[in-house]
């Protein structure tokens, strides 16, 4: 990698500068490579960003919308024209196939080309009041919006915060996991600087827990925006609770695929191999249980495990791997370690079970107890555990059981029928005759109980997600009291 603007920096007031806390090396999965080296924030960072913030954000609220579209809109035009700015540091940094990284820094451009259009949504309504008045509701920026985000999606879990946040008026701090602070944070500072974002408004903040934990806490950012594990995103409510901070929280998922029997098997076993194996399984809408039912299941099972056997993984650099490593061995660990019990629990192995490196094969597990950790836990990982149903009612009260409840699929020769089931789950996104993994800057995103805390990303809705609702009445003359 050739030397960039960025490095050994962070970026903060006045652009890319040294950091407080030296430097963090990014290190690629794939093969250990030591690929570039970023600043690494410390608290004393976090003070100076937040300071300046709070400093640069009333000036920049106060501007014409026009001014903050033409931003984001440009950023847009720049990653369109190119891609690669992100795609040659989401393959190695975060170990993307080369389809993966394309079909992120795509849904970054198309969530900077939405944040122009955000920008000039209307931001109110007009109440109806008993009083002759004007009563205006209006959506006024919160300030400044803390943003958390993680290693496997990092550039579109970072931008999906912080381009609805700036486009409507806020500064933004933003920290990235340390382990993909080039995608998940300095690449976008990049081109929205060059996009023409004042100074002052985003600071990217590579670091670790310590950071993270006092951005959290700090009194002067009143919004908190955090992508990550329903274990670390409770600590966060716990730690925000108190402070009475608006906070969003986008969690984990265990996301059901139900086959129905008329569905078509060819089909079914592509988008489940899909769900299951996109990105190594490291995605919180990777499809965690297939429910095929009983009269189709050793058929799907064959087809699936087909698939899954001549899947390519390796190093994402070469364009003929389809699939690159688990992003480090603590992972890698955990992910073995849920194939291995389940298996001693009595699943089936039909492929996958093995890795080399940091390489998990593609894994199908069939015949899963319901109280095996590969059904009931999130993986996190390329495995696809198969159980088999006999009713539809089985198969919700199967879905609905979980503690997660982010995205649920249903494949049916009969969508029609599907839309009604759609009623019985409970799941933050149902996809009917498509498998679990998606996202669109138009479509409201987010999940139930430990999956987060609702649908705060997407369109029209970050308006409620990245400002207040102010009441303001207006009235001709003061009004008169009898004392």
């Amino acid at each position: 990698m050739t030397t960039t603007i960025w490095e050994e920096k962070i970026y903060t007031a006045g652009g890319f500068a040294a950091s407080e806390g030296g430097t963090l090396e990014v290190q690629a999965p794939a093969t250990g490579e030591v690929i570039a080296k970023v600043g690494q924030a410390a608290i004393a960072d976090l003070d100076v960003a937040v300071a300046s913030a709070t400093r640069a954000q009333p000036a920049r609220a106060a501007l014409p919308y026009t001014e903050r579209a033409a931003v984001m809109a440009k950023a847009s035009a720049i990653l369109q024209a190119a891609p690669e700015r992100l795609t040659d540091w989401l393959i190695p940094e975060s170990g993307s196939g080369a389809g993966k990284a394309a079909f992120e820094a795509g849904l970054v451009a198309s969530e900077f080309a939405e944040g122009a259009g955000l920008a000039a949504q209307p931001y109110g309504q007009l109440l109806r009041s008993m009083k002759p008045r004007t009563s205006i509701g209006r959506y006024v920026p919160v300030g400044v919006v803390g943003v958390i985000s993680p290693f496997n999606f990092p550039s579109i879990l970072s931008a999906r915060s912080v381009v609805p946040a700036l486009a409507l008026g806020n500064a933004v701090i933003l920290k990235p996991d340390p382990r993909t602070p080039i995608a998940g944070g300095l690449i976008l500072a990049e081109i929205l600087a060059e996009a023409g974002l004042p100074d002052g408004l985003l600071h990217v903040l590579p670091g670790g827990s310590d950071v993270g934990a006092a951005l959290v806490a700090h009194p002067d950012v009143p919004c908190i925006s955090f992508t990550g594990s329903t274990a670390a995103g409770r600590k966060i409510g716990e730690a925000a609770a108190p402070l009475l901070k608006k906070l969003h929280l986008e969690l984990g998922g265990n996301n059901a695929l139900l086959v129905m029997p008329d569905a078509d098997v060819d089909a079914a076993a592509s988008a489940g191999a899909w769900g299951s194996f996109l990105h190594q399984g490291q995605i919180c809408m990777t499809t965690g249980r297939h429910l095929v039912h009983r009269s189709m299941v050793e058929q799907y099972t064959e087809k699936l495990t087909e698939i899954a056997n001549r899947i390519t993984v390796g190093d994402p650099t070469d364009p003929q791997n389809a699939l690159g490593p688990i992003i480090d061995a603590g992972q890698l660990s955990k992910i073995d370690g849920i194939v291995q019990d389940s298996v001693a629990a009595g699943a089936s192995l039909n492929a996958g079970g093995t890795f080399e490196g940091l390489f998990y094969r593609p894994t199908v597990l069939s015949n899963v107890p319901h109280d095996t950790p590969a059904f009931a836990q999130e993986i996190f990982g390329p495995v696809a555990p198969i159980t088999a149903y006999d009713t539809v009612d089985e198969a919700i009260d199967i879905i609905n059981s979980s503690e997660y409840g982010l995205s649920v699929s249903v494949l049916t020769a009969n969508p029609y029928a599907a839309f009604e089931l759609a009623d019985r789950i409970k799941s933050g996104a149902v996809h009917i005759n498509d498998q679990t993994v998606d996202d669109e800057a138009v479509a409201p995103f987010g999940g139930t109980k430990a999956s987060g805390s609702g649908g705060h990303f997407g369109s029209s809705v970050n308006l409620s997600t990245f400002c207040d609702l102010q009441w303001v009445t207006i009235q001709s003359d003061i009004a008169r009291y009898p004392f």
